[in-house]
């Protein structure tokens, strides 16, 4: 007991003997602690926030009717909802179905969707809507057909429908035309085909058709991490004969690019961090071992082995390894805030494990980078090292 107090008091008396060195060898430790783990904020944990994200932007399967000689094939609700079930049985899913109409503004056809909105919201987090999403009585318009048609946020647009509407353009006459009129809620951008769409609620669809009917399209947003898509669209084909089932994406390359890009970035850089406070700890722990020259020779001459003595020098590199590692990880998480919010305008969530990670390897890098200088220290003659005072 009175060996190991003995241990502790002396490795404590040479790290405060020699703060300078000291704090230079906990700076290294940290310098790379904090690099460290900022990137492993930035560029893990950022791009697998992305990627979930990502996964949940808008449809990745789509399933439509397909009945044979009916022009009006429709998904009807029980149909929906049991198809529903079915996907949603062994992963989580998002789901909303579409009624498309033709319809008029101002005499110019355009394309009616009615939506069950708290679906269509849940499944289309990332449309981007000025305003809001609408309830009885309003609309969501495209940006295209509100740019065409002068409509924005709280103007009153008159939709008509006539028998033999079509999306061709044709002329027809509006005399018999059903119409209602509907608020604007919110315009909605997304840079894809919903931007020549004005939505609505199914009741106020139907209020404008006189006739209540199923879905044309059911859409579905399913996490395929731990289910094949190629499963899931088997189980609703072996379902329901009457539906057809297709996976879509909604990943653009350059999302794709951009995670990839950040997981290279991370390891070529920790490659560089972890070289260079390899080189750190390294240069510091060679000039702390040869001032202590004379205090080796002369432990060694009272008895000390080799082995004691590379424990106290590998104990001393550890500790200023543990040190800077856990000043550097605190620093490294408010370096990838800063990182996060500025470039990619989210937060970074704290990972305990992460932060264990990063204190645990910069004490391993500190125990690595003491192996070359600590060995050297063990193989002094003592009497050769008193012998140059």
């Amino acid at each position: 007991m009175s060996h190991q107090m003995m241990f502790w008091r002396m490795l404590f008396a040479a790290m405060i003997g020699r703060r300078s060195r000291a704090v230079m060898a906990v700076v290294s430790s940290a310098v790379g602690a904090a690099t460290m783990f900022c990137l492993m904020a930035v560029c893990l944990a950022v791009p697998a926030q992305m990627s979930a994200e990502i996964r949940q932007f808008g449809a990745n399967l789509v399933v439509i009717p397909v009945a044979a000689g009916d022009a009006h094939a429709e998904i009807t609700s029980p149909q929906g909802d049991a198809i529903v079930g079915v996907v949603t049985r062994d992963v989580p899913a998002r789901s909303a179905g579409y009624r498309y109409e033709n319809v008029r503004i101002n005499r110019t056809p355009y394309l009616l969707a009615g939506i069950e909105v708290s679906q269509a919201e849940s499944l289309n987090r990332h449309w981007d809507v000025d305003g809001r999403w609408p309830q009885a009585g309003e609309a969501l318009v495209g940006v295209d057909v509100a740019q065409a048609t002068g409509l924005q946020v709280g103007s009153v647009v008159t939709i008509e429908q006539v028998a033999s509407d079509s999306l061709t353009g044709t002329s027809t006459s509006s005399a018999n035309a059903r119409q209602v009129q509907l608020r604007v809620a919110g315009i909605v951008q997304t840079g894809a085909e919903e931007d020549a769409i004005v939505y609505t609620t199914v009741a106020d669809v139907a209020a404008l058709t006189q006739q209540e009917r199923g879905w044309d399209v059911v859409e579905f947003s399913v996490d395929t991490s731990a289910v094949s898509m190629d499963q899931v669209i088997a189980e609703v084909l072996a379902s329901d004969a009457t539906v057809s089932a297709r996976p879509v994406s909604k990943i653009t390359t350059a999302d794709t690019r951009i995670i990839s890009m950040l997981t290279t970035l991370f390891w070529v850089v920790s490659i560089v961090v972890l070289t260079l406070t390899l080189v750190g700890v390294s240069t510091t722990m060679t000039v702390i071992v040869s001032e202590r020259r004379q205090e080796i020779g002369l432990r060694k001459a009272l008895g000390a082995s080799n082995r004691d003595i590379a424990r106290e020098f590998r104990t001393e590199a550890i500790a200023y390894g543990l040190v800077g590692g856990i000043v550097g990880t605190a620093i490294g998480y408010g370096l990838a805030q800063i990182v996060s919010l500025g470039v990619f305008n989210r937060a970074v969530g704290f990972e305990p494990l992460m932060a264990l990670g990063s204190v645990l390897v910069a004490a391993l890098v500190a125990a690595l980078a003491a192996f070359s200088p600590v060995r050297r220290a063990s193989r002094f003659e003592p009497a050769v090292v008193l012998r140059e005072d």
